[in-house]
Parts: C-alpha cells; sequence; structure tokens
C-alpha cells in the first residue's frame, strides 16, 4: 500500500512488533508542485514544518526509484484526509524517522506497497491513536446545510402546480393579491383582456383553478377550466399575461343501447338509458325516412350506438353512430360517416335528402292539414287550405327546406310578413304570418339557414306558421310530395365508408348492450390537453 503525503500533514504510524506483519517494499511517490495549473494549494504560507517535510521527500528520493503513480492500483492508493487511523499488518521494518527543523516535531513515515493482502481489518489488533492538523474551517462540518444550500444555489428553479379551492365569499381580485402576487392595477389588466370574465368574477364556493408561482411568489400561469373539457390558460409574457383557450381531448367510448317501441318512439328510446340529447338526434334521423305515427308499430325493435367521449369518468358529447330499425312495416340501418358526418345506409344511400320535409327543427303540432277542398266554416262556400299550419310559439326559427334564392319578401293584409323562395330543384315554399322575415329579396340561401321567425301576423286565430309547396306551379301536400333526395356514396368514397362501416355494423349486429368498445385515443399526452 502506498501512502501519499500532502502538504501540511503530520501523521505517524506505529508498528505493533510482536505481530507478525506483511513485508513492505518503501517506495516514494513524488507529488506535483503546488504552483501548477489547475492543482489548489493545501496552505497559506510557506512554514518551517513545510520545509522540513520537503527536505525529508528529497532525501527519499534520493536513495528511491521512483514508480509512476499511473502504475499504481486504486486499492494502492489511500487518502489520510479520510482515514484518520488504521494499522496496517507488516513485516517487522522499523519506521523510517525523519527529524524536523528544530525539534518542533518527530515523524515516521511508511512508504511502500503491500507484496500481498489488503488492510488488516482484524478488530484485535491493536490501532496506534492519531490525529489531524488540518487548518480546515471546522464550521463547514458541523453546517450540514451548508452543502444543501449549495447545491439549491446551482439547481434551476421548476415552479410547481398548485390548486386553490373557492371558499364562501371569496373573489379573484383577493385572491390574487393575497396568494398569486398581482398588484390591483394587474387584476385591472388581466380582467380587461379576459375574453370571458365570467371565469373570474361569478365563483361558487367549491371551483377550484391551478396556478404557479415564481420564486418571488408572483403569479406566473393560471389554468381555469370552464368545464369538464373547455377552460383558459394564462402565461405571464414579460409583464403581461397571454390567455389561450384549452379543448381537453376525452376518450372515445362506444355503447350500445336496444329497446322496443311501446308507446311513442321518443319514450321508448328515452326508457333504454339514452340521454335526451341522443333522443333528440335519433329522432331527426329517422324521421327523414319514418313516420312514426304512420309506420310505427307497438313492438318493433331498434338498436343504436352511441360513441360519447370519457373525461375523468364523465361520459360528454354523445354521438349516435349506427341505428338499426326493425319494424312491421319499414326495416331501416344507417351508419355515420366520418368523412362527411352524414348518415348513410349500408349500401351507400343518402339518407338526408336534398329537400326537407319540414322548415324547422323541433316537433310542432300540425294544427290544420292541406285540404284543396276545405269548406268555409260561414258561408259554406269551397276555401282551399293549400298550406299546412304547425302551431309554435312567437319567434319560433324558421329554415331554409332546401338550397335556393328569395324570390320575394312582403306584408299582406291576410297572409300578414311572408316570404317566397325559388329552389334549385325548381321547386317553390312559402310561409306566411311570420313576425319577422330575415332574408332580402334576391338574396342566396343555404339548406337549414335560418330565414324567418314565426308570428301571428295577417288573418290569424293564434301564433302559427303556414308553410306551403308549390311544384309546376301547383300547390302539392308538403307533407306528402316526393322529395328528392341527396347523390349517394359511389367509387372509392363507397369503398371507404364501407371498410370503416364493417366494425360499426357488426358491434350493431351483437346485440351486447353496454360498453362494448374503448377506441384508443390517437393523442398521448396527459388528458390530451390542447391549447389553441
Amino acid at each position: 500500500m502506498v501512502t501519499v503525503l500532502g502538504a501540511q500533514k503530520l501523521v505517524t504510524t506505529y508498528n505493533d512488533l510482536n505481530q507478525p506483519h506483511t513485508p513492505l517494499e518503501s517506495v516514494l511517490v513524488p507529488l506535483p508542485s503546488d504552483s501548477a495549473p489547475g492543482v489548489p494549494s493545501l496552505r497559506q504560507e510557506r512554514t518551517p514544518v513545510a520545509e522540513a517535510i520537503d527536505r525529508a521527500s528529497r532525501a527519499l528520493d534520493a536513495t528511491r526509484d521512483h514508480i509512476p503513480l499511473s502504475e499504481l492500483a486504486a486499492t494502492e492508493i489511500v487518502d489520510l484526509d479520510v482515514i484518520t487511523s488504521a494499522e496496517a499488518s507488516m513485516a517487522s521494518v522499523p519506521p523510517l524517522a525523519v527529524a524536523l527543523d528544530d525539534g518542533a516535531l518527530h515523524m515516521a513515515v511508511i512508504v511502500g506497497t503491500l507484496a500481498s493482502g489488503m488492510l488488516n481489518t482484524d478488530p484485535t489488533v491493536d490501532i496506534a491513536d492519531a490525529t489531524s492538523y488540518e487548518d480546515y474551517d471546522i464550521e463547514l462540518f458541523d453546517d450540514i446545510s451548508f452543502l444543501e444550500r449549495e447545491l439549491a444555489a446551482e439547481e434551476p428553479f421548476v415552479p410547481e402546480w398548485q390548486t386553490h379551492i373557492v371558499e364562501s365569499g371569496e373573489t379573484f381580485a383577493v385572491v390574487a393579491q393575497n396568494e398569486l402576487g398581482l398588484g390591483y392595477s394587474e387584476v385591472l389588466a388581466l380582467l380587461e383582456d379576459m375574453p370571458d370574465q365570467r371565469l373570474l368574477t361569478n365563483w361558487r364556493a367549491g371551483n377550484s383553478f391551478d396556478y404557479q408561482l415564481d420564486e418571488e411568489g408572483r403569479l406566473l400561469s393560471l389554468r381555469m377550466m370552464r368545464n369538464t373539457r373547455d377552460g383558459i390558460l394564462l402565461e405571464r409574457d414579460s409583464e403581461h399575461f397571454a390567455i389561450t383557450t384549452i379543448e381537453r381531448q376525452g376518450e372515445p367510448v362506444q355503447r350500445l343501447y336496444a329497446g322496443s317501441v311501446s308507446g311513442s318512439f321518443a319514450r321508448s328510446a328515452q326508457a333504454t338509458g339514452l340521454s335526451s340529447s341522443s333522443v333528440t338526434e335519433l329522432t331527426r334521423l329517422l324521421e327523414k325516412k319514418l313516420d312514426f305515427r304512420r309506420d310505427s308499430r307497438r313492438g318493433d325493435q331498434f338498436q343504436v350506438l352511441v360513441e360519447s367521449d370519457m373525461i375523468d369518468g364523465e361520459t360528454l358529447d354523445s354521438r349516435v353512430l349506427a341505428v338499426k330499425y326493425d319494424g312491421e312495416r319499414m326495416d331501416l340501418t344507417v351508419v355515420r360517416n366520418p368523412s362527411d358526418d352524414n348518415f348513410y345506409t349500408p349500401e351507400g344511400n343518402s339518407l338526408d335528402p336534398a329537400f326537407a320535409r319540414r322548415p324547422f327543427e323541433g316537433n310542432y303540432r300540425l294544427s290544420s292539414h292541406f285540404n284543396p277542398r276545405r269548406l268555409h266554416p260561414v258561408t259554406g262556400r269551397v276555401s282551399p287550405h293549400n298550406g299546412t299550419d304547425f302551431a309554435m310559439p312567437i319567434g319560433t326559427p324558421i329554415i331554409a327546406p332546401a338550397n335556393g334564392r328569395v324570390e320575394r319578401v312582403g306584408n299582406h293584409h291576410a297572409a300578414g310578413r311572408y316570404i317566397v323562395i325559388r329552389h334549385d330543384n325548381g321547386y317553390r315554399t312559402r310561409y306566411l304570418h311570420l313576425s319577422q322575415p330575415m332574408v332580402s329579396q334576391g338574396q342566396r340561401v343555404d339548406m337549414g339557414e335560418r330565414i324567418a321567425l314565426s308570428g301571428n301576423t295577417g288573418r290569424s286565430t293564434g301564433p302559427h306558421l303556414h308553410y306551403e309547396v308549390i311544384v309546376n306551379n301547383t300547390p302539392v301536400n308538403a307533407m306528402t310530395v316526393e322529395l328528392p333526395e341527396n347523390t349517394s356514396l359511389s367509387g372509392d368514397t363507397l369503398i371507404a365508408f364501407q371498410r370503416q362501416a364493417e366494425p360499426v355494423l357488426a358491434a350493431l349486429e351483437s346485440g351486447e348492450t353496454g360498453t362494448i368498445s374503448v377506441a384508443s385515443n390517437q393523442s398521448s399526452d396527459d388528458d390530451s390537453d390542447t391549447v389553441q
């Protein structure tokens, strides 16, 4: 074992001559100069002790061969700063004594390499007393937090997300100043920049928001959700805050519902567990091909495949994927096409007509049917009713049943405010007793576009819409006239649709109600938060 002797280090190693020892070969290892570049000095000044050590080293150097430090094994070097007392089992070789100047100190230096073996760890072997005389600041070792402060100073600050639960009576202004490090002027500026101030002003106990603070306790980021899916993110940018919207992407979950008609179709569908929004979507979808009053019968079977987004255990934004209706008078199967979001039969036939049956959304009572031979209740003469009346509240939105151009907008003492539209397929439609037309003559309109609000103007017995369809200048029954349909899928579009429809139809035909599959979301973020 080689002992490296540092400057100003005084170590005396004593040998027990009565114990067997391992023979040692003495070797001197020269130390690099204190003035060498990059080598820290262990002394403040040149002392007599240091000069005596130098002379002893030179004396040994004259009688010993050098062994390069690079040729020594790691186990052959011992740092005496760490080992304050140790004894090596060695052969009975007397220590080399070097007398230092002024009789200040006598020391024994043992240098060499072990011929065999390691340090003797036998607890029965006596260890000579030892000490050290380093001129180190002892407070560095007593103050353990010193190293922690040094390490903490080198680590970059990483802000952590914290959550604040709103308590009764709290306001954003108070919380911002007390907990978020914002001044009053900053709060006012932030409120002015907010696209929806209600997120910060209409607080309720139990609401929460997340935030990050910098090292000085000032607000860095604030995240507040409007609902489970949508929210806002505020991030400090210099002396201002950048505001962006958040939209969380859920995990798509599919669920199959099945039931039979008993009474009204809507109530029968709701009895399966479908949400109100899904029942409304299903009813509007089927009534494009199915007249519930005429075609629906008790005992008719139906299956509905619905997909929803799952976020934090909550299902959101349910949408119908496919429907199968097995009825006594009609069978119908339709699948949503993800490419255009429209429904088609498995053969690719369009379900959506190019001309809607009714010029409004929702279900309103038919109060007076189309009747070209209707008799006047007073005069008894024929007074044709060339339209269909729907009882509805004043202000109900009226929409264009197909693409076309507004032919006339006017006011009549009997018809009240009215609109006439000529459609692209040659049909014309008329809307009477309106409270407010919302288009102008010559204007182009698209199918589903709002054109007016219903009313009770002109000669009318109550709020309603009088709706007429005219084909080849002849009034026809709007509820029974054959309406044009959209073009069906074909070619590559049909092939792609049918390939995508296969697993959906398989789930529909399985009859396994409940959650039947969970589709993998393409997004890989935590909760798939999307900042826009």
